[in-house]
């Protein structure tokens, strides 16, 4: 995982306790920890890595209602939720699903550039790239159409693992991520002949109409709950005959939920839902398991639809 973020108080006595209540929290020791956060916050009430560190701590004492007063404070003290205190609100049943904010996407991912790739291959048996090779592969295959594409997008493109599963398929790869640190190194591959620094759905805003034949997103789309904006505007970009292949988490019920990963699940039912309302024709939707959690594989969906 990403180093943790850490916004200082700007007070150096408060910086120093909230060290050593990590150190604390580290070890084992919570109750300890939870007092030395508190005296942190005595120091600098606005202290938003205080309260969030805080938050986490009363949640694994099983304090509930202690937790969300410090996850809510924690996300007023920075309107960005750079920490993401809200998802775990969510998580708490105190607040409705909603997106996840960008700060905390790009925070979280600046910070996981340098590693990423070596612990989703290594850690995680991240798959996700080579799941939607397949079923385009197959896709185009049973339409028996070329699997050759001009222009493909590459949303959340990360480090580059999409780009070099299609590397042979692509003439020009063009490659959106929120996070400069994961631009940074998708650019050292050279397997893009344009990168971007935007969320999924700007970068593709900015694309002219019909004017790719790919579009993919592997692991990406679980970063979003609702999918209808990114698959309009997907649908939009694509050419005719144009594709677009992803992966989601998935889950048993209905709808879409926020996972314990702090991830969103959609249901196998919410994405054929979904990819009908954004009027593309739906050609593959197979369970799957894009990485792993816990040393246990990750319930998934890869999708393959059309612009007919």
């Amino acid at each position: 995982m990403p180093l943790r973020l850490f916004l200082t108080s700007g007070d150096l006595m408060a910086d120093r306790r909230f060290e050593f209540a990590r150190d604390l929290q580290l070890k084992g020791d919570l109750s300890a920890a939870a007092d030395l956060l508190e005296q942190a916050i005595e120091l600098a009430p606005t202290f938003t890595s205080a309260w969030f560190t805080l938050g986490e701590i009363r949640l694994q004492l099983g304090e509930r209602d202690k937790a969300i007063a410090a996850f809510r404070k924690a996300r007023d003290s920075d309107p960005e939720d750079q920490h993401g205190a809200g998802l775990h609100l969510i998580r708490l049943g105190d607040a409705q699903l909603a997106e996840m904010p960008k700060a905390y996407v790009q925070a979280l991912f600046d910070q996981y550039a340098p590693r990423f790739e070596h612990a989703l291959i290594n850690d995680l048996g991240y798959r996700a790239p080579s799941l939607i090779f397949k079923a385009v592969l197959a896709a185009r295959v049973a339409a028996k159409k070329p699997a050759f594409f001009k222009r493909t997008i590459d949303l959340g493109c990360g480090t580059g693992l999409a780009a070099a599963a299609f590397a042979k398929q692509v003439d020009h790869f063009i490659g959106i991520d929120l996070s400069p640190g994961m631009i940074k190194e998708a650019r050292a591959t050279g397997l893009y002949a344009e990168l971007e620094v935007a969320d999924m759905i700007e970068g593709l805003h900015g694309k002219a109409d019909a004017s790719a034949n790919l579009v993919v997103a592997a692991d990406a789309f679980v970063y979003l709950s609702d999918l209808a904006p990114v698959l309009s505007e997907a649908r939009r970009v694509l050419a005719s005959g144009g594709v677009l292949a992803f992966t989601l988490e998935t889950h048993a019920g209905d709808g879409i939920v926020l996972g314990e990963g702090l991830r969103y699940a959609h249901s196998a039912e919410y994405a054929r839902g979904a990819i009908a309302k954004a009027g593309l024709k739906l050609l593959t939707l197979e369970p799957c398991s894009p990485r792993n959690e816990n040393n246990e594989p990750v319930r998934g969906l890869v999708v393959v639809a059309e612009k007919t």
